[in-house]
């Protein structure tokens, strides 16, 4: 499908509700799985990533009852899961995959994980190699570097693992096993990720001792069903904020966005670089602050440079951030950020490719990118290659280029926010 979007010049106005949070919206589905007892999800974000954990799980013989953006899930704990007749297929759900190899690791029975051609390049090693340090038997392509996988979980053992990357999807694999080894498996990393599995382990009875960068589990803990209240995902509101930032006589209020430390990176650079953002009726529920934000344009924005522990805060939002710095008078610099290269594309080469194909001056490094700003964007045909972060960014081009913009595969924003292109259409026409 190929979506048309057409400069702005009056605005956007108004004020929606982003999707839940994807990273919540799966753990919390997990979680209520391997509890005990039944867990109600009230905000659940029934995209297609999400609804891949829905079927893997269901496969794994879990009662899931489904009506929109409600769930029930009936948890009998990690042994009322049961070995899968079928594949388990994760489709386009990196989440899904590893946080699944942390759970299925110690469960005494075989199942076999693929996805799409996008999962398929998509690194494993970080998680199956600790995983099988652990006990666990994964095999694969390249030795289990590369989905399909093979596992075949086995009575794990602690494990203290110092990732070389700050992933919040390898360091919620770990602790999903550490609850089922004997002894105490702490995970650290060299920054700081997503802290949302650590939250939500406490919500579900289980105690963790975090320090810094490190996290330690001990096995054996059950864990209790809950309420959950998924707040809107900050990642979605993000090409929102910048967009009103961006287009004159904006102004849009974001409800219920989740306002996580360890994800608001965003909201941070809009600050510091003179963005005009209010949060209101602030409220912490679950261990999970959300509230609603109030953004309008900005006239004087100065460049930025993004780098080291703030890059886990805002790794999905670069390419929206990019799309900002080409309007910014000056240099805008990202760096630390190779693990951009490893998402649903290579979003370094794929946003710089694309937003080139519209008049930005974009310099691509090792690690990131160096932006020329002051540049007036022209139409064009763009392409999201599968990535829905770079379609919704290319989306938000659009509205500050010169003429329209085609955006080719543009269902690709399907898998974080099925209804982008109507909250954008309703905005702009008011």
């Amino acid at each position: 499908m190929n979506q048309t979007v057409y400069p702005n010049c009056h605005g956007l106005r108004g004020a929606i509700t982003v999707p839940g949070d994807k990273s919540i919206s799966h753990r919390a589905v997990m979680f209520g799985a391997i509890a005990e007892g039944v867990t109600t999800i009230e905000g659940f974000l029934p995209s297609e990533d999400c609804l891949r954990t829905v079927a893997c799980f269901r496969a794994l013989g879990v009662e899931i009852v489904e009506d929109g953006c409600h769930l029930r899930v009936v948890g009998k704990g990690f042994a009322g899961l049961t070995e899968p007749m079928e594949v388990l297929d994760v489709g386009n759900s990196g989440t899904t995959l590893r946080l699944l190899l942390g759970i299925l690791a110690g469960r005494p029975f075989h199942a076999t994980l693929v996805g799409d051609a996008s999962i398929a390049r998509r690194p494993m090693a970080r998680v199956t190699r600790p995983l099988k340090e652990m006990g666990a038997t994964i095999d694969g392509r390249k030795d289990g570097q590369y989905a399909p996988l093979a596992l075949r979980g086995r009575q794990l053992t602690a494990h203290t693992y110092a990732s070389p990357v700050a992933s919040a999807q390898v360091k919620s694999a770990l602790l999903f096993a550490g609850l089922q080894a004997e002894g105490t498996t702490t995970v650290s990393e060299p920054y700081v990720s997503r802290d949302h599995t650590e939250q939500m382990l406490n919500a579900f009875g289980v105690e963790l001792q975090r320090n810094d960068s490190h996290v330690s589990i001990s096995g054996g803990q059950a864990l209790q069903a809950q309420s959950i209240n998924v707040p809107g995902d900050i990642s979605s509101a993000a090409f929102f904020l910048v967009a009103a930032t961006l287009v004159p006589n904006s102004e849009v209020i974001l409800n219920n966005v989740g306002v996580n430390p360890t994800r608001a990176g965003v909201l941070n650079v809009l600050k510091e670089i003179g963005g005009e953002w209010t949060l209101k009726d602030e409220q912490l529920l679950g261990g999970e602050p959300r509230g609603n934000i109030h953004v309008r344009h900005a006239a004087q924005l100065k460049p930025f440079h993004i780098s080291g522990e703030q890059i886990p805060t805002l790794i999905d939002e670069i390419p929206v951030l990019a799309v900002l710095a080409t309007q910014i008078e000056g240099t805008s610099v990202i760096c630390d950020a190779a693990e951009l290269k490893v998402k649903e594309t290579n979003r370094i080469a794929t946003v710089i490719s694309e937003l080139t194909k519209l008049g930005a001056r974009i310099e691509e490094t090792e690690d990131g990118m160096i932006i020329y700003g002051g540049t007036r964007l022209h139409g064009g045909i763009v392409q999201s290659h599968g990535d829905h972060r770079l379609a919704m960014a290319l989306a938000v081009a659009a509205l500050i280029a010169k003429e329209e913009v085609m955006i080719e595969d543009s269902e690709a924003v399907d898998v974080s926010y099925p209804s982008f292109f109507t909250h954008l259409s309703r905005l702009s026409s008011r």
